[in-house]
Parts: structure tokens; C-alpha cells; sequence
């Protein structure tokens, strides 16, 4: 029996022309025995453009749908999700050496940590890189850890969403990442730590690449008013889950 690893991609078409990097990645990952990975690409939205750069491989499933951001994407892609656990990588990012058997290792060998992270560079264009100064040690991130870093960080978290695999199961219990325009998977992240416990991981398991189309780069991201009011929702999403570990269905 061979046990699966779900990861899962939201692409549309500017960064489309980046999958075949990403999938130079995934084919160059090595997991233990009776372990593979399935790739699930959904298009956020419906056009001609992404089908040539996805891989020929029956590993790769790909599906489009109506365009409504990456969030809605990922929960799309969910549907064809077969793995006991999902592996976020975005269109544009690379997964480094060994970084998948890395991060099945801290799950399986940690029985309490249902997620986990892993070290991320920032893929620079002229092909540099840069860390984060920021790093948690390597080991358990305990429940709201996050949350509490972030808030004191102007609402910049310790470790990288982009680098999140996840038990499918709690995945699918929070709904998934929020439905936001922006920050819809810091949002996932700070919900996951406010119910269960983490992992970090300090080698580097992602190279994020930096580039002018990244939907991250755009103004909108920054305007302030949208992202208060993303970071509001956000914050009090992880600030109510947190809640409920103290909460009986009798208290009035």
C-alpha cells in the first residue's frame, strides 16, 4: 500500500510559466519506502494558459474552475486531494533537497503535532537568496506561539505559510484557508496553531521566489485599509478557535 502526500498548487496564468521549476522540484524529492507524493494544480479560473506547463505525469491532476483567488483555489483542488497529508507549494516557489521526507519525518515522528514548517529563502531575481531573521529554533511550536509572535511583529509570523504541510483531516475541520483576498493562508496558519501544535524545521525546505508578478508584490496587498481589516478577521478567527479549548456546550 502506498501511502500519499497531497501537494497542492493554486496557479493562474502570469505565474503559470513558473510550474516546470516547481515540478523540477517535486520529482527530485526522495520520501521512505511505500511513500509518494500526488500534485494537485487548480487554476484560479479558466483559460488557455496553464495547460501547457503542466507535466504529463499521472501523478499531476489538473482542474480549473471560476476565478476567486488563490484561497478558493486550494479548497477547489482539496476535492482531488487523496493524501493523508497536504503539502502547500505555491506556483512560483521551488521545494529544496529532501524537504518533503523532512517534513513527514517531524510528523510522524511527533505524535501531538498535527502541522508543520520548515526554513524559507527568498529566491531573489538575479538568483540570490535571503533568509529570515526571525526563525524559531528547530522543534515544537506550541499552541499559540504563533499568534502571539505575530501580534507583537506587526503581523508577521515566525514561520512561513508557504512552507505548511498539514493532516488533511484538521485541514478540512477549519474549512480550509480563509476566504480573504490576501493572507488567506497566514490566516490558516494561525488557526492550525491556535488548536494543535507545530513543527519547525531549520534546513531550508523552500526557495520563495521574488518577481514582479507575484500577486504579493501588487499594491492592493499593501493598502492599508484591506489589510487591517485582513488582519483583523484573521487575528480574531485564531483568537475564537483558541477559545473553544475552555469552552463546554453547557457553559452559559
Amino acid at each position: 500500500m502506498i501511502n500519499l502526500i497531497t501537494v497542492l498548487t493554486a496557479v493562474h496564468g502570469p505565474g503559470a510559466h513558473h510550474l516546470p521549476d516547481a515540478y523540477k522540484s517535486l520529482v527530485a524529492q526522495e520520501l521512505p519506502h511505500g511513500w509518494d507524493w500526488q500534485w494537485v494544480i487548480q487554476e484560479d479560473g479558466v483559460t488557455e494558459v496553464v495547460a501547457p506547463y503542466v507535466p504529463d505525469d499521472p501523478r499531476v491532476s489538473f482542474g480549473q474552475g471560476r476565478a476567486g483567488r488563490a484561497a478558493m483555489a486550494r479548497t477547489m483542488g482539496l476535492s482531488r486531494s487523496v493524501g493523508d497529508y497536504v503539502k502547500v507549494l505555491d506556483a512560483d516557489d521551488m521545494l529544496t533537497p529532501g524537504a518533503l521526507a523532512r517534513d513527514l519525518a517531524a510528523l510522524l515522528a511527533n505524535p501531538g503535532v498535527s502541522w508543520a514548517t520548515s526554513r524559507v529563502l527568498d529566491l531573489l531575481p538575479d538568483g540570490t537568496t535571503v533568509g529570515f531573521d526571525q526563525d524559531p529554533p528547530q522543534g515544537v511550536i506550541e499552541r499559540g506561539a504563533v499568534l502571539e509572535h505575530w501580534q507583537t511583529h506587526d503581523y508577521r509570523a515566525q514561520v512561513h505559510p508557504a512552507t505548511l504541510i498539514v493532516r488533511r483531516d484538521l485541514l478540512l475541520a477549519l474549512g480550509g484557508w480563509m476566504a480573504l483576498p490576501a493572507s488567506e493562508d497566514t490566516g490558516l496558519l494561525l488557526a492550525l496553531n491556535a488548536v494543535s501544535d507545530g513543527w519547525f524545521t531549520a534546513e531550508t525546505g523552500l526557495l520563495y521566489r521574488k518577481w514582479p508578478g507575484q500577486v504579493t508584490s501588487q499594491a492592493a496587498h499593501v493598502a492599508e485599509g484591506e489589510r487591517q481589516a485582513r488582519m483583523a478577521v484573521v487575528e480574531a478567527r485564531a483568537m475564537a478557535l483558541a477559545s473553544l479549548k475552555d469552552w463546554h456546550p453547557n457553559d452559559e
